[in-house]
């Protein structure tokens, strides 16, 4: 079987907003694609950041100014997003999983914590499931685990035709958009996210076609310690994460008041309290 090439080049980009640090910007080469990430940097533990459907890793940029001073945060573009490629097919999480562990292998990260939110959170509890060894710890943000029906519910809606219409927007458009319907949200965030949605493929939403993982079995498999975040009007409910918990002990709950399922964006200040306390007892 070919090998996979598997190479990565990087530049410096320009410092972001608030940050003491300049920034990496750069691009690995894996499964044929190119994976493009923005890194924090430095000798220090490292962390990789796994957006959701139509993010970017930009859009992880308050977390990560949070964490900057005592990690190493690699943040990519999942495929079809950001900066990175954009193939005409192969947007299930197997696929997603594969450039993940491929990003990994190409920077030389010795076993990373893995994080992720939303669709990046099945992706993250993908490639965690098949094996310890290339990860150290694992965080999942409101994952996408959902049942068979709900999976066919979100593949029927009107979803992907929405994002076709935002497609034709400016970036003021989407930002007053957004803004409207989520009031709470920082400027910041609000224009990383439009600028997101407008470098989203619409093949990107192929990861929306059943089935997905089956997520009691892929958390069972998981072999490192794991941190399920979850708001108080989420995807998954306390009692999904209660009965996960039952399936794997390594699985710990924090439930994070005043939060839906974007949680990452409604608050971020306590998600990185959480995530950061998590992450030091890693080690």
């Amino acid at each position: 079987m070919a090998r996979t090439l598997e190479v990565c080049l990087s530049v410096l980009s320009s410092p972001r907003i608030g940050s003491m640090m300049t920034w990496i910007s750069g691009a690995c080469e894996t499964n044929g694609l190119s994976i493009h990430y923005l890194r924090t940097g430095g000798a220090k533990p490292p962390v990789v950041l796994l957006h959701g459907l139509m993010g970017s890793g930009a859009c992880w940029t308050p977390l990560a100014r949070a964490l900057e001073g005592e990690f190493d945060v690699v943040m990519p573009d999942a495929r079809g997003h950001g900066d990175s490629s954009a193939p005409h097919h192969g947007y299930r999480y197997d696929d997603h999983a594969s450039d993940v562990a491929g990003l990994i292998r190409s920077l030389g990260l010795s076993r990373p914590a893995l994080l992720g939110h939303s669709m990046g959170g099945m992706t993250a509890a993908v490639v965690a499931s098949r094996g310890a060894r290339l990860i150290r710890g694992l965080i999942l943000i409101d994952p996408t685990f959902l049942s068979p029906e709900r999976q066919r519910e979100v593949r029927d809606s009107d979803v992907a035709d929405q994002h076709r219409r935002a497609l034709g927007l400016r970036k003021s458009d989407l930002v007053a958009q957004t803004q409207a319907r989520h009031p709470r949200r920082s400027p910041e965030i609000v224009g990383l996210q439009a600028e997101a949605r407008l470098k989203t493929s619409i093949g990107a939403f192929d990861v929306l076609t059943p089935p997905n993982p089956e997520y009691r079995d892929v958390v069972s498999a998981v072999e490192v310690p794991t941190l399920l975040v979850i708001g108080d009007s989420p995807v998954v409910t306390l009692e999904m994460a209660t009965e996960l918990r039952s399936l794997n002990p390594r699985v710990r709950i924090e439930q994070v008041k005043d939060a839906g399922h974007g949680l990452p964006f409604e608050q971020p200040e306590r998600l990185a309290e959480v995530v950061g306390t998590f992450l030091r007892e890693l080690g």
